[in-house]
Parts: structure tokens; sequence; C-alpha cells
């Protein structure tokens, strides 16, 4: 047997097979770089069978209690080069965003902007009343807010008699019932709001200063920190002792209980903590703003009705970057907000009901089909949506056929370049070659997007993991596997060779 993989320099090592008395396993995989100078190694040598290849790794006895859903198709044909499960339901995490991303695509175009505009009656330099008025820009910060403020006074502003934040444009949009309680202290599960500043949260950092006294606490922004009530019973402990720092909201209440011990040698440790009131935030960080530049506010109110208010006259507006700027965000940041956001605009300006019919909608026109998916929310941060590797594969596809294509590959992560892949396929034939979105939550890990190949036509692809009970970098460490076999030329020539059959029996006969 030995003799055999010889020969035929069949990378078994790299494809995790389980040879008794055959050396060459002595070593495991332990990155994708190792795995990638294996393969590149055995170029040239025997092609390996692709699914015989993938299906050594996903039956591997680690992954017996994990689910996996599998399709690799190519990218202009659509031939189904491999498929496991394909047609199953998948919790997805943030691949859901690749949904969202080709819905609002489609709907508004790369072009659009969101527009925040500002209202006033009166004259200057006395107005009655000042009205900004949400539409649920996500990329709404303090330094914009300050541009609005200058150009305020550079009009001749110097008092305003009311001053109304306007947060109506977004109906019903409380927290979403189906994310985890334990997520919503936390910036990546902050409420969608009409008026959204500064991703409606705030950093709470937390500094060791003195060993068995309370840890130091800093906040990036004071306005936003006056929303929590904080019991502060996290300690600063001796040189070496294990760290243990947990945060936790009171069920309904504006309260962080912040406890666990930060050894005193460590450095300041950081969270994004979730703004409780949106709207309050942005109304007193602005009368802040307006009174450092000299101009005198009466009185301040948040509005969650629309207002009609006689005389009244756009004075100034806020535009965010392109809609193809901000899908950076969501897919290579995979940033929540923004996606939920999105989906809540989609609501309003198509007069559907809820985010997930509107998105519904707006795939069915792109042509996914509707029974391979469910959707409760738009950033995939709910369980409760599932979400197949065909829908996916199915999204990808039809996306280069639009004129938005570009875009939303732009939007993606680059492997080994940036987003929540820049650590991932370094040093690798795939780096710089695969355009992706992860997806994860605890259990949870997925791929799915877009791959060049060398001398092969492009693969559209996606990999789902489920009820995984390994830690997060083993599960990914398999699916990069995966992925590098699909950069394999050597991988595909089977699907059209008959002269490797022997060896094909082989492979699958020793898979696990």
């Amino acid at each position: 047997m030995n003799q055999f993989f010889q020969s035929c320099g069949l990378l078994v090592f790299w494809l995790g097979l389980q040879l008794p008395n055959t050396a060459i396993l002595a070593t495991p995989v332990t990155n994708t770089a190792i795995a990638q100078n294996q393969l590149q190694q055995h170029q040239s040598l025997c092609p390996v069978n692709l699914a015989a290849a993938i299906e050594t790794v996903i039956k591997r006895p680690e992954f017996q209690r994990s689910q996996w859903g599998i399709l690799v198709q190519t990218l202009a044909s659509g031939k189904t080069l491999y498929q496991f499960q394909s047609d199953k339901y998948f919790t997805p995490a943030s691949t859901t965003k690749l949904l969202t991303s080709a819905a609002v695509l489609q709907r508004f175009g790369s072009e659009f902007r969101f527009h925040t505009p500002v209202y006033a009656t009166g004259t200057v330099p006395n107005l009655q009343t000042l009205r900004i008025v949400g539409k649920g820009d996500p990329s709404l910060t303090t330094e914009k807010l300050q541009k609005l403020v200058n150009q305020l006074k550079q009009q001749g502003v110097r008092q305003i008699k009311t001053l109304i934040v306007d947060d109506s444009y977004f109906k019903n949009v409380p927290i979403n019932q189906t994310w985890e309680w334990g997520d919503l202290a936390f910036d990546y599960a902050t409420p969608v709001s009409s008026l959204i500043l500064n991703e409606n949260s705030v950093t709470l950092k937390v500094i060791p200063e003195t060993v068995g006294k309370p840890l130091r606490l800093e906040w990036s922004d004071a306005i936003a920190a006056k929303q929590l009530q904080v019991n502060n019973r996290a300690i600063a402990a001796a040189k070496a002792t294990p760290y243990s720092i947990e945060i936790v909201r009171k069920l309904g209440q504006p309260t962080l209980e912040i406890s666990g011990k930060l050894a005193i040698e460590s450095p300041p440790d950081t969270f994004g903590i979730a703004v409780t009131e949106p709207g309050e935030y942005v109304l007193e960080t602005l009368k802040n703003l307006l009174a450092e530049a000299g101009i005198i506010v009466g009185e301040g109110t948040v509005v969650n009705q629309s207002l009609k208010i006689a005389a009244e006259k756009e004075v100034a507006f806020i535009e965010s970057e392109t809609l193809a700027e901000l899908l950076k965000k969501v897919n290579q940041d995979s940033n929540n907000l923004y996606a939920e956001s999105m989906g809540n605009i989609l609501t309003v300006e198509s007069q559907i009901n809820t985010p997930s019919e509107a998105l519904e909608k707006q795939l069915s026109v792109l042509g996914v089909a509707r029974e391979t998916y469910k959707l409760v929310d738009s950033s995939g941060l709910s369980r409760q949506n599932l979400i197949s590797p065909v829908a996916l594969v199915q999204t990808l596809r039809l996306m280069t056929k639009t004129p938005f294509a570009q875009s939303y590959r732009d939007s993606l992560a680059i492997a080994g370049t940036n987003g929540t892949l820049q650590k991932r396929f370094q040093n690798t034939s795939v780096s710089g070659k695969l355009q992706a979105k992860t997806g994860t939550l605890t259990g949870v890990y997925t791929l799915a997007g877009y791959l060049q190949n060398v001398n092969l036509e492009p693969l559209v692809f996606s990999i789902m993991v489920n009820q995984a009970d390994l830690p997060a970098t083993e599960v990914r460490k398999a699916i990069d596997e995966i992925v590098l076999l699909l950069s394999s030329n050597n991988a595909f020539s089977l699907s059209n060779r008959t002269d490797c059959s022997s060896n094909r029996r082989s492979s699958h006969q020793f898979s696990h």
C-alpha cells in the first residue's frame, strides 16, 4: 500500500487519511499554509478525486456530531462539481448578509446614498424649530454632526427655540425577539433606529491598576455612558491570575453588571457596548455640539411619530457614502447594524410589513428560489434564520448577471487581504483569489463566495457547518482545507478522466 501512494504521489497526509504504518501521516496539518505547501509539492503528480478528498475532511471522527452542507459549482455554466446536503436548511450566521446585500443592491443600485435632511422654521439668526430627520443611515458619526453644526453656524444661526430629533422613519422596530438576550449588551446586537449615531455603540475599556481594587472604567463617549448604570465588581488581581471578566445587562434595564478578575500585568480590555436610547443619544450629542458652536438651544425632544410642521423648509442635509461603499462594512467587516438598517430601509421603501418579507420579495425578483431559505432578520444574528447552500450559491451566481455585479463582489472580504478573511489563507494560492463572506455563531461556521482558479473556470461555492462542538479554529481549518482543494487544478480532472480509477477506489476505501 505504501508503494502505491509513493508511486502515485497522492497527498495522503494533507487529506487526513488514516493508514496504519504509513510514515507520511506522522505530521498532522496545522494550518492552511502547510496544507498549501504540501499541495504545491504534489501538483504535477497523480490527480485527486474531489468528492473523496472533500469527504475525507468532513467525515473525520471529530466531525461525527456536526452537520455539513456543501455546494460547489462552476460560475458561468453552473455545473455542479460537488454537493453534500446542499438543499438542506442550515443556520447561516452572517452569510445571511449575502442575501441582504443582493436585495438592497437590486432595489436601490450601487450609487444610492442615505440622505438625512434637516428642516427649520423661523428666520436666521433665531429659528423656531430645527428638525433632523433620520432615514436609517448607519454611517452617521459625531464628525458628520459637527460638519452639520458648522454649516448652520455659517448660515448665521445663533438660536434654536426647539430642537427636534425625528426617529419616526422606521416603524415599530424593537430589538429582534429571536436574538439571544446575552448578546444585547454588546455592539454587535445594538438596536436599529431611524437615527443612528456612531453605530449606536460606545467603547468601554477596563483597566487594572491596583491589586484587589476595582478595575478603572474608561468610556469613549461620556454622553452614551450616561445612559448606563454600572455595577462594577471586577477587580485587578495578582500576576498570572486567569482572565474572568464578564459583562451582563440586567433584563429589561439599562444596567451593566461587570464582574471577574483581570491580572495586574494585563493590558486594558475593550468592549463595544450597545447604546440603550439611540434617539436621546443623538439629541444630547447634537445639543452639546451646538452649544460649543455658540448656538443656543431652548429645548430638545425626540419624536417617534411623523410630524408635519407648517412653513418648514430644508436648510441642510447629511449624505452617506454610496451603497457600494457601505456594503463593504456589511460584508467585509460583517457589521450587523449596517445590515439590519438596510433591511429596514428596504421594508419602508417597499411598503412591506417586515424586513424578511421585503428581502424575500426582492430576492424573488432576482431569481432566488423562495423555498431555499427562510429569514427572520437581515444580519444573520438570529439562530432562526434558515438558508441552504443552494440559496447562497444561487444568489452569488445571479448577482453576476446584474449591473451591480462588481459592486457586490467588491463588498466581499478577500482571502489574506482584508475584512474577516484578512488572517485566513495567507501565503497560499487562494490568497487574493477568494472573495467570500464568513459566518460565525457558537457551533456555526460558514463560508460562501467566488474562487478564481488558474487554468480553470471560476467557481462559486458554499460551505456550511452546524452543530460543531470543536473550537472555532479547528472547524475553520477544515473549511479552509476544502477551499484549498477547490483551488487545485488536479482536484477536478477525475470528472472527465478514467485513467486514475484505481486511485478513486482507494481514496473512498480509506476515507473516514
